[in-house]
């Protein structure tokens, strides 16, 4: 298990260091990136001074060792756009960004497990056939045509739901401030229904035909065939048999579906205007605040690496096989 861990550790950190590498060469893909932190109006020789002051003078090696040295030491540089730490701006809006996630990812596996099942218990019948085409339909609508029909539809022609803005939950309960967040909750919650269904849509289409797939083949192996021919029930020998080794796939997409679902957010925070990282990378990508855009791919990075790795390690404690394979290797 040692040996597992620190070749996933390393592996994360060669990731990270390709993040690192990434981030650095955008901020010199658009030219010389002097012109990003000095007026229009400035001067030949104030371009030059900031120039050799943040050091784009120097050789480009020597530039990427010393971002890297800054990153290493919490040192994301200051967003050209509010003049403050990049990092900071990122984290303020981090806690909007996961309640959005979180919330889409419980709607999805909610949802997926008991329609997957039904699916696979009726097979080849009509259940089936329409789970199956409403996922097939669920994986192939973008989530932003999804969410402008349902801000016309819920919100402006039946005035169900809010289709903007933001109730903070996290934020107060991480200051301590629990009667704020247990009176927010209501109110985050509705204004999370619309963006959440607009970015889980797509998960819970494709989980529902994990599940299906899973159980399926779950169902046809010798071991069920026995406890049935034991005469148990049938529903026993679905949740006590067959479903849990038919978590196995669904348990190893759990963390990537967190990844995948917080780095997706960022066209739907800004269909909704909600006030999460997704919208402000969007706007730091077209107002070119690089240091901004930097600090939030890097944190987005470094949640998908570490939320892969702990997967991972469930995984193979979950199964016996993944140990054995890891001894034999």
């Amino acid at each position: 298990m040692g040996s597992y861990v620190l070749r996933r550790l390393l592996q994360s950190v060669v990731v990270v260091i390709g993040v690192t590498l990434v981030s650095f060469l955008a901020l010199q893909a658009g030219g010389d990136p002097t012109y990003l932190f000095v007026s229009e109006r400035a001067s030949l020789e104030e371009i030059e001074a900031t120039r050799r002051a943040l050091g784009f003078d120097r050789p480009l090696h020597e530039q990427y060792l010393s971002f890297v040295g800054d990153l290493a030491q919490g040192d994301f540089g200051q967003s050209l756009s509010y003049r403050q730490p990049a990092m900071e701006i990122v984290l303020e809006a981090l806690p909007a960004t996961i309640e959005l996630t979180l919330f889409s990812m419980a709607l999805a596996l909610l949802l997926a497990i008991p329609l997957g099942v039904l699916a696979a218990i009726h097979r080849g019948t009509a259940w089936d056939g329409s789970i199956t085409t409403l996922a097939m339909f669920g994986q192939s609508v973008p989530s932003f045509w999804l969410g402008i029909m349902m801000i016309l539809f819920f919100g402006l022609y039946l005035r169900w739901l809010p289709i903007s803005g933001q109730v903070p939950f996290l934020t107060p309960l991480m200051e301590g401030d629990f009667g704020t967040a247990l009176g927010n909750l209501p109110r985050t919650i509705l204004h999370l229904i619309l963006p959440g269904i607009a970015v889980g849509t797509y998960s819970l289409a494709r989980n529902t035909r994990l599940v299906r797939s899973s159980l399926l083949e779950v169902l046809e192996q010798d071991y069920v065939r026995t406890a049935r021919s034991k005469g148990l029930p049938e529903m026993r020998v679905l949740i006590h048999h067959a479903l849990r080794n038919a978590w196995l796939p669904v348990v190893t997409i759990i963390g990537l579906e967190f990844g995948f679902l917080l780095g997706g957010v960022v066209v739907v925070e800004t269909v909704f205007s909600y006030p999460g990282i997704g919208r402000l990378l969007f706007a730091a990508i077209n107002q070119r605040d690089i240091p901004l855009v930097q600090a939030g791919v890097i944190l987005l990075a470094g949640i998908f690496i570490l939320l892969n790795l702990l997967v991972d390690l469930i995984y193979v404690r979950l199964d016996p096989r993944m140990k054995l394979a890891e001894g034999r290797g």
